[in-house]
């Protein structure tokens, strides 16, 4: 072979699937690792949680408390960990997050296993770690554009987008309905607890990247909080396609969240007769179609309509959650978790993505908690009605209303919004490709 056939590492690199190509970065291989380990936590969590409920004879009311304890605290936490997410380097929030989670998970694992476990504990727990989560989210999208060049955001949330539903409802929820077979709810805790070492580890070997902001010395750190808060609102109200998404997606979470994470499990216990692991079947289906549909919008280039086609993702592509309401068949539920999960991720991809490319870097982490904030701060509401809504009115129509009820919610957005000469005026997909900028970096 001559010195001229040898491929080229330019040719290498351009050869490599746009979909791979964040991963040229070893800082954000263990990124993506600690992400990994994170979610399938959150996977085995949130099925284990679910049984230890059901174990000890609760209800979809009762459901409804744990649930709504972690929505609160997320609500509560996720603005300042905004703020903090625009001052502190990231890596040393995320570190603090997960090894806050790690506790939460071995308090669990010690009351369950020691049989003193009670729906009260379980829901004051989940307030902890919706409270870590509300910093989680801000420092992770804030962090990720210092790390990967500017072309290859879309695949690098392409590659979240994927793991979110392949980890967290596929892996997790597996490994938990197999170790709670064996053993108990209180198995899967312990192990959730030994599973967040991977993730601190992952985190600790990484390197700590300066903050992409100057911050004014002279003004007081409680004061600059505020003001902090005020600009990013400010920015949220006069940006009328950012403002017009997350009003959107708050109605939505109010519509389709309670009956998703309150009363699925409930929809496949009493309508098809499963157990843990029918229900793990299904956020398993939600998780191989969320995989399938962030990959996909991973590989291709950004639509030109792509605050229409995202809208219409979200509310249009909810829709099939009427026929969980309707059917006794585990395996058209499986289906419909699929669609759905495939449909929405895609549409994550694009919102993580147009984020990351329109709002000034400054401002990232506190926009990035404002669209945590304004948009799930009616989830709390709508896991506390769930439940009860659910035993007194059935299953059935809670999966009607939040099908139906977010097709007509996302046609009245666009008709009312009018987004379209926005994103015409603004495409996503023209920047040219480019490695990526030094960042500098800060001691451990």
């Amino acid at each position: 072979m001559t010195e001229r056939s040898i491929p080229s590492r330019a040719t290498r690199r351009l050869r490599l699937p746009r979909a791979l190509r964040p991963f040229r970065s070893v800082q954000y291989r263990w990124l993506t690792t600690a992400l990994a380990c994170s979610l399938c936590s959150v996977g085995i969590w949130l099925v284990a949680s679910v049984w230890q409920v059901i174990q000890l004879g609760g209800t979809a009311s009762d459901l409804s408390l744990v649930a709504f304890g972690s929505a609160l605290g997320l609500t509560l936490s996720v603005l300042i960990g905004g703020v903090v997410a625009d001052r502190v380097p990231q890596r040393k929030i995320l570190l603090v997050v997960e090894a806050v989670r790690g506790l939460g998970f071995a308090v669990a694992a010690v009351l369950a296993l020691t049989g003193v476990v009670q729906i009260w504990q379980l829901a004051l727990i989940g307030l902890v770690l919706g409270l870590a989560d509300g910093f989680f989210y801000p420092a992770y999208s804030a962090w990720l554009p210092a790390l990967v060049a500017p072309d290859e955001l879309l695949a690098a949330n392409g590659v979240e987008g994927m793991l979110r539903p392949t980890v967290m409802q596929g892996l997790g929820p597996v490994v938990a309905s197999l170790v709670i077979a064996a053993w108990s709810p209180g198995a899967a805790f312990a192990l959730v607890a030994v599973l967040q070492v991977g993730t601190a580890t992952a985190l600790w070997v990484m390197k700590t990247t300066a903050v992409r902001r100057d911050l004014d010395p002279d003004i007081h750190p409680l004061r600059s909080a505020v003001i902090d808060v005020r600009e990013g609102f400010g920015y949220m109200v006069r940006t009328r396609w950012l403002l017009a998404t997350l009003l959107f997606a708050t109605v939505l979470v109010l519509i389709v969240i309670g009956p998703i994470e309150v009363l699925l499990p409930f929809a496949v216990k009493d309508r098809t007769g499963g157990g843990p692991g029918a229900f793990a079947f299904t956020l398993a289906a939600f998780g191989v179609g969320g995989a399938a549909g962030s990959l996909v919008a991973a590989s291709i280039r950004l639509p030109r309509r792509y605050l229409t086609l995202m809208i219409l993702a979200w509310g249009v592509g909810s829709l099939p959650l009427a026929v969980i309401g309707l059917t006794t068949v585990l395996g058209v539920m499986a289906a419909v978790c699929f669609v759905v999960g495939f449909i929405h991720s895609a549409a994550q991809v694009i919102w993580g993505t147009l984020l990351q490319r329109r709002v000034p870097p400054a401002l990232l982490g506190r926009v990035s908690s404002l669209d945590f904030f304004v948009s799930l701060a009616l989830m709390p509401i709508s896991m506390a009605l769930a439940g009860p809504f659910g035993d007194a009115v059935g299953i059935t129509p809670a999966f009607l209303i939040a099908g139906v009820g977010s097709a007509v919610l996302a046609v009245v957005t666009l008709w009312i919004a009018k987004l379209g000469p926005d994103e015409l005026a603004h495409p996503l997909d023209d920047l040219p490709a480019a490695a990526p900028a030094p960042v500098p970096l800060t001691d451990k």
